[in-house]
């Protein structure tokens, strides 16, 4: 049996990586070997394209060549991390993965929807995530968050193209709720763990019935 594949999404300053953490131990405490990446990255090939995105000196990237770059780096984390764990039986945790070129790319940077669906059919076709954590909160609180560390190449974008990233999600989840939680990310640590360990505890149960 192909082990289950759960991405975590949503925009600056929501927790993502504190939720992945979260998640990564309550299927360890399952006995469920897992294998933790992100994106862009998890390949050599991709961390040397999201270093040179986020903190390269490459001045403005239309949205089109960011997608294409997004789409590349995927390409290579599926064939060399995803899919052989998941054929393994492992369990794969993702930070991120297309829901945010939907998100960053097609509502941040109002590249052509229609285009990224039509990138994502070609290279991943039948594979989606089986469950996506979708972190929302107002984009003021993410800013918020984030405030004190250098911002990287999205995090010096304003205000405007975050809301357009946040409705994008928003949006996804809407078409998709039965693979899409939306998780309010605004609480405290808590609260926000007891909703993700919710989701996690349901989705066991039809994954691992």
């Amino acid at each position: 049996m192909r082990g289950a594949f759960i991405t975590l999404e949503g925009t600056e300053g929501v927790g993502k990586t504190t939720c992945l953490d979260f998640v990564r131990e309550s299927l360890s405490a399952a006995d469920i070997p897992t294998v933790v990446t992100r994106e862009p990255g998890g390949t050599e090939l991709g961390e040397k394209i999201r270093n040179w995105i986020l903190e390269g000196n490459h001045g403005e990237l239309s949205a089109e060549t960011e997608t294409l770059l997004m789409f590349a780096a995927r390409a290579f984390h599926l064939d060399e991390v995803i899919r052989p764990a998941l054929a393994a039986g492992r369990w794969v945790i993702c930070d991120r993965f297309s829901d945010a070129t939907v998100a960053y790319q097609g509502g941040g940077r109002r590249a052509d929807k229609g285009w990224i669906k039509s990138l994502r059919a070609a290279v991943h076709a039948g594979l989606e995530p089986d469950l996506t954590l979708l972190l929302d909160a107002p984009v003021e609180v993410g800013l918020h968050r984030i405030r004190a560390r250098a911002p990287d190449h999205f995090e010096r974008e304003n205000r405007d193209f975050f809301a357009r990233v946040r409705a994008a999600y928003l949006e996804l989840a809407r078409d998709e709720p039965h693979r899409i939680k939306v998780i309010d990310a605004a609480p405290s640590l808590t609260e926000v763990n007891s909703r993700v360990s919710a989701h996690v505890t349901a989705f066991l149960g039809r994954f691992c019935p």
